[in-house]
Order: C-alpha cells, then structure tokens, then sequence
C-alpha cells in the first residue's frame, strides 16, 4: 500500500455527555430526541441572564482513575481520560501497535479553566502561596492529551488542536493525516470541554452568544426562526483511529472509514462567520472531494447548527454551496446540538461518533424543538424524530470562533 495514501478506520468510540455516560445510552437518547438541557447546578445562577446549561450527569472519575490523578487533573481531562479509556476497551487494540507509532490527538477550546478560576480566586483571597503546585499542568489544554498518552503508553506524537468550537474535528483530522501519510498507526483522537463555571458563562453571556432562554425546549433551537444562542454543554467523545490493513489482521470491529478531511480559515472575524460561508463550504468541498463525493450519494451532514442566528444561516450556505443546491435539498441535516448543547471544543467529537453510528445503524437523529423552520434554513432538517435512511456519505462540520472551519467525511467499509 502507498505510504502516503493508507486507509484510516475508527475501531473504537467513548463517549461522557449531557445525554449519557457511555455510548449505547448516548446514542439511544439522541434518537428517542431525549434534551440533555437543564438549569445549571454547577455554581448559582443568580444575577446570571443565561440559567440553563447541557452539564453531564452522574459522572465518576473514579471509574477511569485514582483519587490521586483525579485531583491533581481538571475536570476536562477527567471527562477525556474516561471517553479514551471506553474507547480503547471497546477497541482492544491495546498492546497491538508499537508505542511509538501509537499517537494521541485530543483538543480542547479552552482546556482547565475550573482550575484556573479556582485558582485565581484563591490567588485574590488568599495571596500567591495559596496558589496550587498543580495549577499548571491542571489548567494547560494539552494535559488531556498528555494524560491519555502517559496512561497507554502512546510514544508518538501527543498534541491538542486548540480551535475553539473546531477543535475537536480538527483534532480527528490531524490523527487521520498522521496515519494515512505514514507516521503513526493508530491514534486515540476526539476533543473535551468543562465551561460550565462563573468564568465561563459570565464570558459567554456578555458576548451575547448564549440563549438566555429559561425553558429548556425554547433554549437550543438549531435552525429555528426563534433561534437566539447557544446553550453552553460539556463532554468529551473519543475515537480510536487505525490503518485498515491493521485493523483487519486483528480482526478488529470497524465503524466506518474517515475518508475526507477539511480544514480552512475565513480570515473574517474573530467571532462572526464570513457571510458569504465560502471558508465553511470550502472545509465541506476538501472533505467531500478526498472521500470521492460524485454528486449522486446519499448524504447527511451533521451539521455545526450552534442555533446562533448567525451561524445556522451561514451553514445553510455553505451545504449549498459544497453539495450543490439541487443535493443540498435531497441531503438529510440535522444538529444534534438540539440535545446535547454545545460542547465547545468537544462537539467535533461527539458530532463525528454520531455520523459513525449513522452509518452503523441507518438511524438520523433528529434537530429537535424545530417548529418554526427559518426560510434562511430550509434544507431538511430532521424536525423533531429520527429517520431512517441508508446514508453513503456522513459529513460533519465544526466551525469555531477565530474563523476556524473543519469538516470531517466518513464512509462504511
């Protein structure tokens, strides 16, 4: 086989979410349209504009680490260790790759800021002594990756993608360049967040990118006309990626194949997208065009679909303008968002596990609390209920502020 052109397939997934802390129940749900949204318990919420937030649930670090490693990590990378630790059991691929062809591609948007906020309070209150030997290498968006590595002995390179909302996808990609082209053979790969905190959603409000909604099924409405903001969520989602002949000698289960990648810029705005979508259609094209797309295969796209007015009009646009207009019409679209909130810079992950379990099932999720389609989104959105369909082609975008587009394409082996 090429060097240079070696088939990549995912063999594993993990996943902890609002909607579910293992991969059965978190797919279950989000085709039963379950809404992982609620008021916020991590901090109160008084004197807050935006109450709701998509937190997981019923989360145990202990499961995936000691008490020791737990306290000395961020809740991010705790999220991350557990999504990594599910999908390399699941996989079995542990002890089959050398360690130093074996790399780790875990990204995160903003990576510790529990620790940093914690940190920087006791700093204030208390005076530079107070501050933890551990803030550090707590609060560093690289730590997830390096903990992933150090704990399966992973010898080859281990790094975040830091792209904000893209990061996670962009994280998928890199892995999926690293081993098609010859340097690694298998990657753990995927993306993690904890914002839920004062610091966080005090940011997030004041840019005025959250929906202020207090109803949980009024608050993330993806291509609704009353679309006013995202609903900030947390989670982490992991995938296993590996070289097809690989995969096969060990008789390894195989999701799918990642066979199109897209990574652009819009050079525009620091947080607004390009009108004209042309840097998020051309993530689409690039991924679209390595998988062979030839205009006539059943597509979904799950799309980034923040439910920012913005951004699900501009993503509209793009769809159209990569696909085509006529398929963009015939493709199915749907922005799983509607249930988990937005995971920041583990949405690219936990949105690329769902086309994967797309292709598996032949089961769309649906865009749910869509009851008012905006005309400036009006391709078919999978209102309210899961579909079937037998999907060629599975297309997942992340666009991220800093003008960061990704696009990751999957088909059946």
């Amino acid at each position: 086989m090429d060097q240079n052109n070696r088939r990549v397939v995912v063999t594993g997934l993990g996943v902890i979410s609002p909607v579910g802390n293992d991969v059965e129940t978190c797919w279950n749900n989000l085709i039963s349209g379950y809404n992982g949204i609620g008021p916020i318990t991590h901090f109160d919420t008084e004197g807050y504009k935006a109450k709701l937030g998509a937190e997981v649930k019923d989360f145990d670090a202990l499961k995936y680490m000691d008490k020791q490693e737990s306290l000395r990590s961020d809740l991010y990378a705790q999220y991350a260790m557990g999504a990594a630790c599910q999908a390399m059991e699941e996989s079995g691929i542990e002890g089959t790759v050398e360690p130093e062809r074996f790399a780790v591609y875990f990204g995160s948007g903003i990576g510790g800021i529990n620790t940093f906020t914690r940190e920087h309070t006791k700093l204030i209150e208390r005076g530079p002594s107070r501050v933890s030997p551990y803030f550090i290498p707590m609060m560093i968006a690289n730590m997830a990756a390096g903990m992933i590595a150090i704990r399966f002995k992973c010898k080859g390179a281990a790094m975040p993608s830091v792209t904000a909302c893209a990061s996670g996808s962009n994280s998928i990609g890199e892995a999926l360049r690293a081993i098609r082209h010859g340097y690694a053979d298998a990657a753990i790969a995927g993306g993690a967040e904890a914002p839920i905190n004062e610091c966080g959603v005090a940011g997030f409000i004041n840019i005025k990118a959250l929906s202020t909604a207090e109803d949980p099924d009024m608050a993330s409405l993806p291509f609704d006309k009353r679309r006013g903001g995202f609903v900030i969520g947390e989670g982490a989602a992991a995938l296993i990626l590996e070289e097809y002949e690989h995969a096969v000698k060990r008789g390894a289960k195989i999701y799918g194949e990642v066979t199109g990648y897209g990574s652009t810029c819009d050079a525009y705005h620091i947080t607004a997208p390009d009108p004209e979508a042309e840097g998020g259609a051309r993530a689409m094209e690039e991924a679209l065009k390595e998988s062979g797309y030839d205009g006539k295969e059943k597509v979904y796209v799950n799309a980034h679909g923040t439910g920012t007015p913005l951004n699900d009009s501009c993503e509209t646009m793009a769809i159209k303008k990569a696909l085509g207009e006529k398929q963009a019409y015939e493709a199915y679209v749907s922005s799983t968002k509607s249930m988990t909130g937005h995971m920041l810079g583990a949405a690219g992950a936990i949105e690329a596990l769902v086309c994967l379990k797309v292709l598996e099932t032949g089961i769309i999720p649906p865009t749910i609390n869509l009851k008012e389609p905006d005309p400036a989104c009006d391709l078919n959105c999978v209102p309210n209920k899961a579909v079937k369909a037998d999907i060629d082609l599975c297309i997942s975008n992340s666009l991220g502020f800093g003008g960061h587009n990704a696009s990751l394409a999957f088909r059946r082996i």
